[in-house]
C-alpha cells in the first residue's frame, strides 16, 4: 500500500539538528507513512546520523554531488509515494497538531499554509514591511489576486516548511522550470492560488530555528537581487498560467 503521508525534505550539512527535526516528525506519522530525505552531499555527518534513527519509515537518497537545495526538494517530491505530501526543513521542530490539521485541509484543497514560531523565541515573525506579527489568516485564503500580487511583492509569508500538497498537484507543479533558481516555495503558492486550491490555517505549525546557514535569508536583501528575484517571480506566473 501507498503511504497516507509523505514528508519531503531536504538535508544538507545538518548535522547539528536533524535528529531532533525527525524525531518530531516521525513522533506524528503512522506505520504505513514515510519520510523521504534527499541529502545534497552533505560534507558533514548528516547522512550517518539521519540512518542512526534507524525507523523504517525514513527512505533516505544521499546524492555524491551537490545540486542546491531546489533541485533536492524536487528529488523528494518525485521520490515520494502518499497521497499527501508535507514539505519539512532539516532544522526546524514541528508542532504537534501539525500533521492532523494539515492533512484535514488537503481533503478539500491541493495546497495549504500555515504559519512559523521561532524555536526559542516568540511565536510572532516581525513581516518585511514592518509588520510586528507577519502570518497567514484563514480568511485570505480565497483572495487569490490579493495573495499573487502579495507574493510579487515580497509580503505573504509562504514557507516551504510550513506547507503541504495533494499528489495531484505534482501534475503541474514539476518538472520546476529552469527558471527557478529559488523560492520553489512560492512556486509552490503560487500554483495553488491561481488554481484556486489554496487553504491557510492559522496554527504555527512548525517552530524555525534561526542561524547562520538557514537558506532562506532574514536580512533586507540588494535591490538588484530583490528585482532579479520579483522578476522570476512574475515569470514563474506566466509559467503555471501555461502549464494550466
Amino acid at each position: 500500500m501507498n503511504p497516507h503521508v509523505s514528508v519531503c525534505m531536504a538535508t544538507y550539512r545538518g548535522a547539528p539538528w536533524i535528529a531532533e527535526q525527525l524525531q518530531s516528525i516521525l513522533d506524528q506519522l503512522g506505520p504505513e507513512d514515510e519520510v523521504v530525505i534527499v541529502d545534497d552531499a552533505s560534507p558533514d555527518d548528516t547522512v550517518e546520523r539521519i540512518r542512526a534513527m534507524d525507523d523504517p519509515r525514513i527512505r533516505l537518497i544521499a546524492r555524491d554531488h551537490n545540486l542546491g537545495y531546489v533541485q533536492t526538494f524536487q528529488e523528494a517530491l518525485r521520490a515520494a509515494r502518499g497521497d499527501l505530501l508535507l514539505l519539512a526543513d532539516q532544522d526546524d521542530v514541528w508542532s504537534p497538531e501539525r500533521v492532523v490539521a494539515m492533512t484535514r485541509a488537503l481533503h478539500d484543497v491541493e495546497v495549504v499554509a500555515t504559519n512559523l514560531a521561532t524555536l526559542g523565541g516568540p511565536d510572532r515573525i516581525r513581516g518585511p514591511y514592518g509588520q510586528q506579527d507577519w502570518h497567514l489568516r484563514p480568511g485570505s485564503s480565497d483572495h487569490r489576486l490579493r495573495n499573487v500580487l502579495g507574493v510579487l511583492i515580497g509580503n505573504m509569508p509562504y514557507y516551504g516548511c510550513a506547507m503541504g500538497l495533494r499528489r495531484s498537484a505534482l501534475d503541474t507543479v514539476l518538472p520546476f522550470p529552469g527558471l527557478l533558481t529559488e523560492s520553489h516555495d512560492l512556486w509552490i503558492a503560487l500554483y495553488g492560488n491561481l488554481h484556486r486550491s489554496m487553504r491557510h490555517l492559522d496554527i504555527r505549525s512548525v517552530r524555525r530555528r534561526f542561524h547562520d546557514d538557514n537558506a532562506s535569508p532574514d536580512r533586507p536583501r540588494g535591490p538588484l537581487m530583490v528585482l532579479r528575484s520579483r522578476w522570476m517571480l512574475v515569470r514563474a506566473c506566466v509559467e503555471l498560467l501555461r502549464r494550466r
